[in-house]
């Protein structure tokens, strides 16, 4: 009796420890030469999402932990017109009820649903065009030291963080930054250092902080809407020029800093402001239910 008993626990353990084995995949993209541009397109339906440089040869490299080895991602690479196209689709193709709600998977005690990572790897002395749609989870990009001439991140409900973890600018001009959000947060900080010629930040449900630690290099237009929820905007001396338009509702709480001067009931400049100017940042907000801090 005690033998079936121990044998009945021992197999107890063994299931836990395999139902929550994780299968590592490595995917690369060995091509070195031929192309004068890297498109990479990454889709994830649920994960945890790291982007950074790395020391390596390869212009691709993408390490992932998958906690459901059932649901396998697919992942091509090719050299077409000096550029080189690489992919990486993580979709779940299990069936679902397809009268499930969003409220349920997104607030559903499933704790693997969550445990998908992934570890995109790129390197420096490559030019970069990057394409992500994420559905649920969170995704860190860290720019820093990379040369990126697109970013467009879209996502169903995820935290998205931009930043860079070291004081160095992009080295090329960056045509768009796109981040577009149905629920969650959207965090970017220096984004002066993306040398972006246009921003574009939408979040229709939670928060956008976006933060700029210098004046820009270049001029930018940056256009960053809230449907229902907060915007904090840090902007740098007000000696750079800078011209705010402000979209607002009654509904929503503003907050603006004695140093703007107002020129029209929505529209603030700085000091240091010039139309002309070849470096003018000019910002286009939009807030409909929340607040909007200035500072």
């Amino acid at each position: 009796m005690l033998r079936k008993f121990c044998l009945l626990f021992l197999g107890f353990f063994v299931g836990i420890s395999v139902s929550q084995a994780q299968l590592i995949k490595e995917y690369k993209a060995p091509e070195k030469d031929g192309f004068d541009l890297v498109l990479l397109g990454f889709s994830s339906y649920k994960s945890a999402m790291n982007l950074r440089r790395v020391r390596a040869s390869e212009p691709v490299n993408i390490h992932g932990h998958l906690e459901q080895t059932n649901i396998l991602p697919a992942f091509s690479h090719r050299i077409e017109g000096n550029v080189l196209y690489a992919s990486l689709v993580h979709k779940n193709v299990e069936s679902e009820n397809l009268g499930k709600s969003i409220t349920s998977k997104l607030f559903s005690g499933e704790r693997s649903d969550f445990q998908h990572s992934w570890d995109v790897g790129l390197a420096s002395n490559f030019l970069y065009h990057l394409d992500f749609s994420l559905g649920m989870g969170v995704a860190n990009f860290d720019l820093a030291l990379l040369p990126i001439s697109q970013l467009k991140v879209k996502s169903a409900s995820s935290d998205v963080y931009i930043h860079y973890s070291s004081e160095e600018p992009n080295r090329v001009l960056m045509d768009t930054l796109l981040v577009t959000l149905n629920m969650g947060t959207v965090d970017v900080s220096s984004a002066n250092f993306t040398n972006a010629k246009k921003m574009i930040f939408e979040v229709n449900y939670g928060t956008l902080n976006l933060s700029f630690s210098n004046g820009m290099s270049t001029s930018s237009q940056v256009i960053a809407a809230v449907g229902a929820g907060k915007l904090n905007l840090h902007l740098p001396s007000d000696s750079y020029p800078i011209k705010l338009k402000m979209k607002t509702t009654p509904m929503c709480r503003t907050t603006v800093p004695k140093y703007l001067k107002m020129i029209d009931k929505e529209t603030y400049v700085t000091k240091g402001y010039k139309e002309n100017d070849p470096k003018l940042l000019e910002l286009i907000i939009d807030v409909g239910v929340g607040s909007l801090t200035v500072e």
